[in-house]
């Protein structure tokens, strides 16, 4: 399986345009008061189904072939890229299967089921779901769209750091979250292009860090997964975004579930918007490297704002 290029982001933005607006990328002197930092925040949590990887979503869909249109998609997802995939096959008119492990997010589940697709609830976690989606996509035929193992999953996400470069070229350091690591890898394929001495930070729930590790180790390893911030939570590594990483990845740091929490109540804070745990661990990450990023020029990937109530009582509590 070939990674994508930058040449494949730019066409990527192309299939984008008509269907999404350009997310903002604001800078709150509040939020830079609070952390001592420069800090620009990607509002990815402004998309329509308040997460980056519809963008994904489109960028596949519009580049399925028709009878893969007819027979339909199917995809395991903890909720933001079974969204996505909703979002996407409802505008192009595919049919959509997504499986969910059984304590998933009901917000995201919700909005998934409005959106159009059939839900399936299987398994304790990610990784049990996705084992089952992948026998049924066998089974009915379906196109298996596995949320980071796609180069043009990996190229679509890729168009928020495109747009955050174009916006705002001082930007020296980028940190994204990382569960399966395709946000990440594509902002690594763009800014390693663009400029290679931008710095790309990737952030990791210290409960579930089998991305980390593996990246550590170059090998692709499992781990525990018990973390609250579902859109960090897999148990195993993924094969595509890896080898990006290994390759362009500058550094990988842990976060701990209280700063998870910390950093979602810093983002209502100081910059009135809200995040969910994934969200926030960009933030939380520049926090526990600050040191690093003095003087810098920060832009924090707010990947997602999809909390639910539960847990938003938890985070403020």
């Amino acid at each position: 399986m070939q990674a994508p290029t930058f040449l494949d982001v730019l066409d990527a933005q192309r299939n984008i345009a008509p269907y999404l607006p350009r997310t903002p990328l604001f800078n709150y002197p509040a939020l830079d008061a609070a952390t001592g930092l420069h800090l620009r925040v990607k509002h990815e949590n402004y998309q329509p189904i308040g997460a980056f990887k519809v963008r994904g979503g489109i960028n596949l869909m519009a580049r399925l072939s028709d009878d893969e249109k007819t027979r339909g998609v199917i995809a395991a997802s903890t909720g933001n890229h079974g969204q996505s995939i909703a979002y996407a096959a409802r505008l192009f008119d595919v049919p959509a299967t997504i499986v969910v492990p059984e304590n998933a997010n009901a917000v995201k589940v919700d909005a998934m089921r409005a959106l159009g697709a059939d839900i399936i609830f299987h398994g304790v976690d990610f990784d049990v779901a996705r084992e089952h989606c992948e026998a049924l996509a066998k089974e009915k035929h379906l196109r298996y769209v596995h949320s980071g193992n796609e180069p043009l999953l990996i190229a679509g996400v890729g168009t928020y750091t495109l747009e955050i470069l174009q916006d705002a070229p001082d930007v020296d350091t980028i940190i994204a979250p990382i569960g399966g690591g395709s946000g990440a890898a594509g902002a690594c394929i763009v800014a390693k292009t663009i400029n290679p001495n931008i710095r790309i930070i990737g952030v990791q729930a210290e409960r579930a860090p089998a991305a980390y590790k593996s990246w550590k180790k170059r090998a692709l390893l499992k781990d525990t997964n018990a973390t609250f911030a579902e859109g960090l939570a897999t148990r195993t590594a993924f094969a595509l975004p890896q080898k990006i990483l290994w390759n362009m990845l500058d550094d990988f740091i842990l976060v701990s579930e209280e700063a998870l929490r910390a950093a979602i109540a810093l983002y209502l804070q100081k910059a009135k918007t809200l995040a969910e745990g994934a969200g926030a661990a960009a933030l939380a990450g520049a926090l526990q490297v600050r040191e690093q990023l003095d003087s810098k020029h920060v832009a924090l990937i707010l990947s997602g704002g999809n909390i639910t109530s539960e847990q938003l009582k938890m985070v403020l509590a």
